[in-house]
Formats: C-alpha cells, structure tokens, sequence
C-alpha cells in the first residue's frame, strides 16, 4: 500500500497491552496517523513479573526507534542457566546476544510486564490510547468493521486488530468459540526486593532450576529495580483460574530445591503472590477477514515455557507494519501477514505444550530467537 493509503487508515486496536502498544508503535513506524488503541481497564496498572525479551524484539525497538525507553527499564543479560534443582549443577547455558547489521549488541532484556507496557504506552502519541473501553460486539461488515464498547461508544475502523488477549472477545465472536485449554500446571509469581531473595541475584541472568518431579523455579533479576522476579511452575490437576496456595503447599513441592528457593518461598506473602493456572489455545484455523485480525494472545496464546508469548506479539506488530507496506490492499496484507507469522507461531505452540525436563535440557528451546 501506498504510505498515503496507509496514512488515511482509520485504525483500531482492541487491547492495550503489549501486543497492542507494540503495535501502535509499529504502524506510526510506517506512517499511519489515524490509530486508536481501546483499553478495558479503568486504568493501565503494573501488574505480573518479569519477562525476557529476545534480541530480534530488541532490534524492532531499535527499528521503532525506541530502544532508550525500553533500555532504560530493563537489564541486559549475556545467557540463561539451567540448574539442578539444588543448584549444584549447570546443566545447560544459552547464549543470547547478537551482532545486528550496524555491529550494535542485541542482548536479551529482562523487563517487568509492568515497565515494558509503561514504556511503550510512553512512546505514543498522547490521545491514542483510550482506556475504560470493553468490547461488547464487533461485526464485520467486509471492508469495515463496527465496535460497540459496554460505555455506548460505537467506532467504525477500515482494520481492527484483536489485541485482545488469551480470553479475546474478537478472536471468539469472528474467528473461534473454543475455550482455553488447561496445562495442567500452575504458576506462582512475585516481585521481591533483592535483599529478601538470600542471595539468589548474583548479576543480570535468569537461572531456572529443574525440579524431577516436574516443577521448575524460574529467578529472572530485575536488578534496575533492585528486585526479583520468582516463579514457580509446579505440576497440578486443579483449572481453576485463581488456586488457594499456602506457606507449607510451596514448601512441599520444592523439596530438594536449593536452600534459598525454599526460604524465599517460606518468608513470602501469600496475599501478593499471584497464583494462576496456566492456559494456552489450540491453534486457530484463520486470523483474519478483509478488515480485522488477531494478534498475540488472541491469536496464538502459547504456554510460557519457551519465553515467547510477549516476543511473538511483538514480532506480529512488526509483521503486520511490514504486510501493509506489502500488500496492495487491507485484504492482501492480512494475508501476507498470516502466511508470515502463523508457520511460526503455530510450531512455538507446538514446541511449548512439549515443556522441558531436568534430563532433556539440551532440546530445552529448539525454537529459539
């Protein structure tokens, strides 16, 4: 398309979370003046633990020309460790940066969800993201498409992106009904000060520690913020969206841990813990019409064992940006964006419904970026 065409795009973004900022900032990248992002929440609060963004997302920033923002909120790291369980063995190390064509190192960064959503949201225009929108419907009118927010607001877009999330209201009124599908496993997460974590934060790198009996502890150091992130993944039979958990619950599944995993998990307080069951969705057969597609979550929500659900959203925006320049029309970039980033995003939820175990480390992130 034509920039002038692109310019003139009446744009929205349902979601305002990572996925949709990467976005917004992706398509102002590229031209397009006229982008709204609609949020559900009231407010855009910090929320989650740490993350890792891979060095191809770190590029795009450097691409968009925010690289300093994201910079500034965020620590590199030079590798990842996996660990037995008690720590006395390295039992694998992966290696992250990169040299980018203009001999700039591309680390991987450890973020929190937080920061990272702050950050972008920083970056874009002042009066593009509205907050307090749910969506109610969304029809598709073929080269439109109509939104009905719960606040009476109505807005026609010549493209909607669902940006939505893992429980999308767009992706289950246009393109799929089936329901999240349940791991089988729980995750447990905190942000604690660094000098409550025994000594675990020794420099900028996430070691995760391999439990046999199928629970892993993942540490990922926010030294910027003094902080870490502790999480711990554990085997369970129990959906249900928010598990109880006690003290002696953590204490029980980290037997033969390292010593400081198991008194962090001790001297915790439960009520800031969030305790959440660990969906995905099975992959969906379309992403897009003539004028609306999925993105991130909504069209792909994987589980976390490969780190790549906020770095697949982020590679979407960059794809769907450069499917636009593409394409001849709205209806030809959403399909070269599909044809482009689905391959990929169907084989890491693939490859992350496999996990990963204390004796196959080796194949721990096939797919790696």
């Amino acid at each position: 398309m034509q920039i002038s065409d692109i310019k003139n795009l009446r744009i929205a973004i349902i979601g305002g979370g990572y996925g949709g900022a990467s976005l917004a900032k992706a398509l102002q990248n590229i031209g397009a003046e006229n982008v709204h992002v609609y949020e559900q929440a009231a407010a855009i609060a910090q929320v989650g633990a740490g993350i890792g963004l891979r060095p191809p997302s770190v590029e795009l920033f450097r691409k968009w020309g925010i690289y300093d923002a994201i910079a500034a909120v965020s620590s590199p790291s030079d590798h990842l460790e996996i660990l037995s369980a008690d720590g006395k063995h390295v039992l694998a190390q992966e290696e992250w940066p990169f040299m980018n064509a203009y001999e700039q190192v591309n680390h991987n960064h450890i973020i929190h969800r937080g920061d990272f959503i702050d950050a972008l949201l920083g970056v874009l225009p002042e009066g593009m993201v509205h907050i307090g929108h749910k969506l109610e419907t969304i029809v598709d009118n073929g080269e439109t498409a109509t939104l009905t927010f719960a606040n009476g607001e109505v807005v026609e877009a010549d493209l909607v992106i669902g940006a939505d999330g893992i429980r999308s209201t767009v992706r289950y009124q246009l393109f799929s009904q089936k329901e999240p599908v349940f791991s089988g496993e729980h995750a447990y997460r905190i942000v604690i000060p660094i000098e409550d974590a025994h000594g675990l934060v020794t420099d900028d790198n996430p070691r995760f520690y391999m439990g046999e009996n199928g629970t892993i502890a993942y540490n990922l150091p926010l030294r910027h913020r003094d902080e870490l992130s502790y999480d711990i993944t554990a085997p369970s039979e129990d959906g249900s969206w928010a598990p109880e958990i006690s003290t002696e619950y953590l204490v029980k599944i980290l037997e033969g841990f390292d010593e400081r995993i198991v008194q962090v998990a001790k001297e915790l307080d439960l009520d800031q813990v969030t305790s959440r069951s660990v969906f995905d969705i099975d992959p969906v057969d379309s992403w897009h019409t003539d004028s609306v597609a999925l993105l991130g979550d909504a069209a792909h929500a994987m589980l976390h064992h490969q780190g790549q659900g906020a770095n697949s959203a982020i590679m979407d925006a960059d794809g769907l940006a450069e499917a636009l320049l593409q394409g001849e029309s709205v209806k030809d970039a959403l399909a070269i964006y599909q044809a482009t980033r689905k391959p990929l995003t169907d084989e890491l939820q693939r490859v992350s419904r496999l996990g990963w175990h204390a004796d196959a480390v080796e194949s721990a992130f096939p797919a790696n970026q």
